[in-house]
């Protein structure tokens, strides 16, 4: 599910018809850059002094053990933390060069510049048109006449407007669980994010499916800078440009993932990677 007002799905009828969102700015440098960051629930650091730049236009994996801190790292990246009690940040994390966290940035507009695609699928309880249209909805993007072009347009690009085109206005939940979460792909997309951000989008499907979320996530680069955490050590082979290893609360290494996996320079990465722990 893509993150834009929260789950609240109400108060997307009667938007009023507006221009699309600016483009993002042209900024030469990454899309993220994180400096001293230190993320923290309650009194416990889960990760500390971070300095990591993420490339804009390229997909960037997440991984580690369990626990490591990459999906608290991942929800920091469109202030997804932010409704968690006892969440405190410390240092600085940008977005294409401006402060995500200095009290000027709306964290509505960031998740619409920054959308997420979560472990399961979760589509609204609306028609499989109505959620993919949510969004631009929620935030005014496009007339009503526009929607249904929309609609189809986004549902080609995830490669399900075959299998449901006969079906627009039924429940996504009729759908198989690779669909929903196409649906939800394409949901992200319709409001024209400059950042896709995701938390083990695959883990529940099947391999057909999974294939088919990755070639759709490779494709939508260099428009797209993707972010995604990952357990499937083979998947950030197959698709990431860029890995970034977390260990203990800490980011050991980052780099190339060829370099990574191939001559990794930490002995944790290199155990991680290979299968050895201990």
């Amino acid at each position: 599910m893509v993150q834009l007002l929260g789950n609240d799905t109400t108060g997307l009828a009667g938007a009023a018809p507006a221009a699309p969102a600016a483009p993002e700015p042209s900024v030469a440098g990454p899309a993220f850059a994180a400096r001293g960051l230190t993320l923290s629930y309650g009194g416990t650091a889960v990760l500390a002094d971070i300095d990591l730049d993420v490339p804009a236009g390229a997909v960037t994996a997440l991984v580690g053990p369990t626990g490591c801190g990459k999906t608290t790292f991942l929800r920091s990246l469109n202030r997804m933390n932010d409704r968690v009690p006892g969440f405190r940040l410390s240092g600085s994390l940008e977005l294409f060069g401006e402060d995500l966290y200095d009290g000027t940035s709306d964290p509505l507009v960031v998740r619409r510049r920054v959308g997420m695609l979560f472990q399961r699928p979760n589509p609204f309880p609306l028609s499989i048109r109505e959620n993919v249209v949510a969004g631009v909805k929620a935030h005014r993007l496009a007339r009503r006449s526009e929607l249904s072009a929309i609609a189809e347009a986004r549902l080609r690009q995830v490669g399900l407007w075959e299998a449901v085109s006969d079906r627009l206005g039924s429940s996504p939940f009729r759908l198989s669980g690779g669909q929903q979460q196409l649906l939800c792909l394409a949901r992200a997309l319709a409001v024209s994010p400059a950042v896709l951000l995701l938390d083990e989008p695959t883990s529940s499907l099947d391999p057909v499916s999974t294939a088919a979320v990755e070639a759709m996530l490779t494709s939508l680069v260099p428009d797209i800078t993707v972010v995604i955490v990952t357990h499937n050590l083979a998947q950030a082979r197959r698709i990431a440009d860029h890995t970034a290893f977390f260990h203990q609360g800490r980011l050991a290494e980052h780099g190339p993932t060829a370099r990574l996996f191939d001559d990794p320079s930490e002995e944790a990465t290199r155990h991680s990677l290979s299968g050895h722990f201990g």
